[in-house]
């Protein structure tokens, strides 16, 4: 791949410039010694990947995510230090359309030794830009409408890439305490980097938030977050729990393994919601849980840091409602209000 890096330190440069040199599968670009330079390169060459150092002087690496997520956008893996010094500054920089963060590797260790993260994170997102860019337009696939299932317990089911931390900060923090469904989250992060994340949303919404252990039961009113390496699934018995990586998955944990486990599993009523990423991840099991009876709903283009996952789910006929960041709370907090139907009698 062609990659881009943003880095105030030359000595950080050189060490990044010689992993990336091993096995001599991606390009070097171009270097920016900060945010603004690197925006100013992107405008003129686009690379495949922007390495983005954080704490940068003129312009620091959230701003310059920001901007060259809506001026020249392209894949953006922050690298820091250390992510729990800087848990805010990541988690801005990934609502502002990052796709994920990874340590920054040790300057005096055996560079391949140093880079081994950084160069398998960078295999992952090389599946995925390949799988973006061979994503065509296709003709939307009809949903089932079957009669909606009434039962009084509720799931909300959310998937997210980048963008998803501020997104799910701005949804979980306009929704009320006491909210009378369970929230279920998958957000495309490293394992490593997910805890943080849930302490951080923690901090933005009234609703107890807990990273899945696995064996829970979603519980009405507090929200739970996959943290761990694997993905997140939901069994015959309503709990859930963590299934080992398959290699073909580009992202784990997958929206699309856990969307359809709850299709499969799940008794009661159910929302699934695709909030903003890139790639496809979530559109195949938001379909099969409106074929199941669920409402689904997809984040619009104009709030979406990166319009990826969301369209596809629009284009897919997966998504029932396509709704703006703002909208979202408030109509998920309606269904959760409105009086429901005894649940069928099970056969």
């Amino acid at each position: 791949m062609r990659i881009g890096i943003v880095h105030s330190l030359p000595l950080a440069v050189e060490a990044l410039r010689r992993m990336l040199g091993l096995g001599g599968r991606h390009e070097v670009l171009w270097c920016a010694s900060n945010g603004r330079e690197a925006l100013e390169q992107a405008r003129v060459v686009r690379p495949d990947v922007i390495l983005m150092d954080l704490r940068m002087p003129v312009m620091n690496g959230v701003e310059a995510t920001r901007r060259i997520m809506t001026e020249a956008p392209c894949p953006i893996l922050i690298i820091t230090g250390s992510v729990s010094a800087h848990v805010a500054e990541v988690f801005e920089a990934m609502g502002a359309g990052a796709l994920d963060v990874v340590s920054t590797p040790a300057l005096l260790e055996n560079p391949e030794h140093a880079g081994a993260a950084l160069l398998a994170k960078l295999e992952t997102m090389s599946r995925l830009v390949e799988s973006n860019r061979g994503e065509g337009g296709g003709s939307p696939v009809p949903a089932s409408t079957g009669p909606e299932r009434r039962v009084p317990r509720r799931l909300i089911a959310i998937g997210s890439s980048a963008g998803g931390p501020a997104a799910l900060a701005a949804i979980l923090g306009a929704l009320p305490g006491g909210l009378r469904a369970a929230i279920v989250v998958v957000q495309h992060v490293d394992a490593r980097y997910a805890p943080p994340l849930a302490v951080w949303l923690a901090g933005q919404t009234s609703l107890p938030v807990h990273g899945v252990q696995g064996g829970e039961a979603p519980q009405e009113g507090e929200v739970l977050i996959a943290v761990k390496e694997g993905h997140l699934v939901m069994c015959e018995n309503e709990r859930l729990l963590y299934r080992e990586e398959k290699a073909s998955r580009v992202h784990t944990p997958s929206v699309d393994l856990f969307f359809e486990s709850v299709a499969r599993h799940w008794s009661g009523e159910a929302c699934g919601l695709i909030l903003t990423g890139m790639g496809r991840d979530g559109a195949a099991g938001l379909l099969a849980l409106r074929n199941a009876g669920a409402r689904t709903l997809a984040q619009d283009a104009a709030t979406s840091a990166v319009y990826g996952m969301p369209r596809a789910a629009a284009e897919s006929g997966a998504a029932a409602e396509i709704l703006p960041l703002e909208k979202i709370a408030p109509a998920l907090e309606r269904w959760c209000s409105r009086t429901s139907a005894a649940p069928p009698p099970k056969s």
